[in-house]
């Protein structure tokens, strides 16, 4: 893919890598994401596979011996969010999710993009979305982004889908962002904002998006269904951990720098800088 066909949010001074989700069921879990989410198998292991698009890893799951389901209120997934190349792809992907009976938990209008929304077979939330042109965007003086949960038309959308037959994501389709559930909304400002740097560009009640490079939110963080979690069981179902990825340099200097200030502790690894949030949701920062 060449720099001028890269997404926007990918271009940005960091960008969401990879998720990686524990479940109970692997094969169950795996053959939704391939089937009905239209990921691939790029790697096989005992305990777990990678899937991804056109060779490009996008989720990891494992499974273990003594996982244990996650109560519907524990810190960690809201949403992962598979971002794909225009509307085009997300017509032809709501055809394919129509055509096998896919039950959809929400479709909207978020003004600076348009995203369908439903789950796995174990709850893990996903959305399914394309962004509108940041040219399309309505920024605030303060350099926030003006976003909506409005209504899409999933009929006219439907329409516009073309004829071929679903072969999977396209090339190009990204994980966008992911959306957490948190325990404490100020916590997840103090630690996404003022540690790692990200910017607010956006506040809905009892939530914050978070972004770097004028983007709508390469993550967000709510207490709709989790208010007052506590830091998350090792042997947890859903989200394990995620891999945030720097296109600049700099910012990640800054992000270690302040990791380092406030005594919060990392582990290098082959990807990077591997260490927790606040409510021990995994996340490894890498260059």
């Amino acid at each position: 893919m060449t720099e001028q066909q890269q997404p926007f949010a990918l271009s940005r001074p960091l960008h969401v890598g990879r998720a990686h989700l524990v479940v109970n069921d692997l094969a169950r879990v795996s053959g939704f994401y391939q089937t009905i989410i239209g990921l691939s198998v790029l790697e096989k292991t005992p305990s777990g596979e990678v899937l991804g698009v056109a060779g490009v890893p996008l989720l990891t799951l494992t499974t273990g011996g003594n996982v244990a389901r996650a109560p519907r209120n524990a810190a960690g997934l809201f949403h992962t969010a598979f971002l794909v190349p225009g509307r085009l792809e997300l017509a032809q992907w709501l055809a394919h999710a129509a055509h096998n009976n896919i039950q959809l938990e929400g479709a909207s209008d978020h003004l600076v993009s348009e995203a369908l929304y439903l789950s796995d077979p174990e709850g893990n939330g996903i959305e399914i979305y394309r962004d509108r042109t940041p040219t399309e965007w309505t920024y605030h003086q303060d350099g926030t982004v003006a976003m909506a949960t409005d209504r899409l038309n999933l009929q006219e959308l439907y329409n516009s889908a073309p004829q071929a037959a679903f072969a999977g994501m396209a090339e190009g389709t990204a994980l966008g962002h992911i959306h957490l559930q948190v325990g404490d909304i100020p916590q997840a400002d103090a630690f996404y904002r003022d540690v790692l740097g990200l910017k607010i560009m956006a506040r809905y009640p009892g939530a914050s998006f978070f972004a770097t490079g004028d983007y709508h939110h390469h993550i967000a963080a709510n207490v709709w269904n989790s208010r007052g979690a506590t830091t998350r069981l090792e042997n947890m179902t859903g989200l394990s951990d995620y891999t945030v990825k720097f296109n600049d340099q700099s910012a990640l200097a800054n992000a270690l720098s302040a990791l380092e200030k406030h005594e919060i502790a990392t582990t290098k690894t082959a990807e990077g800088w591997a260490l927790r949030d606040p409510w021990g949701i995994g996340l490894t920062l890498a260059a």
